[in-house]
Parts: structure tokens; sequence; C-alpha cells
């Protein structure tokens, strides 16, 4: 009984971890719009912000997973930041049925994601 309320809650707390990660990244992705709108910003000003964006909630997710485990906080970082990576190609990929990306860009986003919420979760 005692474990199957352990796992009820981990996956809670991943779960929670994920969603503020998400909710995160649709507010900084409408503030991005804003700025574009506004500023008339260019390309590469663009691409630094969804880099920061990504970096930025999987860090926030790994944190909030990382104070909520006892040990191997890193790990558990990682593995949201993996979660995050993963539900981004997955609703990126049912969007625009196809991956329009190439796999060195795939590659960097899965890096920076992972290494997000690793440091997020060493830092909790």
């Amino acid at each position: 009984m005692d474990k199957v309320i352990k796992k009820k809650s981990l996956a809670m707390v991943v779960l929670k971890s994920l969603l503020v990660s998400y909710i995160i990244t649709g507010v900084s992705l409408l503030l991005l719009a804003l700025l574009l709108f506004k500023f008339d910003l260019d390309r590469g000003k663009i691409a630094v912000g969804i880099i920061l964006i990504y970096i930025i909630s999987s860090f926030l997710g790994g944190f909030i997973i990382g104070k909520s485990m006892k040990s191997r906080k890193f790990i558990w970082g990682m593995a949201i930041g993996c979660s995050y990576f993963i539900v981004l190609m997955i609703v990126s990929f049912m969007v625009n049925k196809t991956i329009q990306s190439d796999w060195m860009n795939i590659a960097t986003t899965f890096i920076m994601c992972i290494g997000g919420g690793m440091l997020g979760g060493m830092l909790s």
C-alpha cells in the first residue's frame, strides 16, 4: 500500500514539474511574440529568445522536482528535461505533421533541455 502512495505522489511531482515548465513556456512564448510584434525583432534575436525559454523552462521544472526529491536531484532534473523535450517534439510533430528541423538542431535542443533540467535539480 505504501509503495502505491509513493508512486502516485511521484507521478504528481513529475506532472507538476512538467506543467509548470509548459506554463512558463507558453507565457514566455506569448511575451516573445508580443516583443516581435512591437519591436520587429530579427530572426537571430527570436532564436536566442526561444533557446532561453527552453533552458529556463526546463531549469524550473528540474528545480521543482529537485526540491521534492531527497537524493539524486540532478538525475531527476535530467529526467524532467528529457520529458520536457519529448513532449515538445511530440506536440511539434502533431502540429506540423513533420520534423521541420535538422538533426543537429534537434540534438542541440535536447542537450539544452536536459542540461537546464539537470542544473535546476542540482541547484534545488
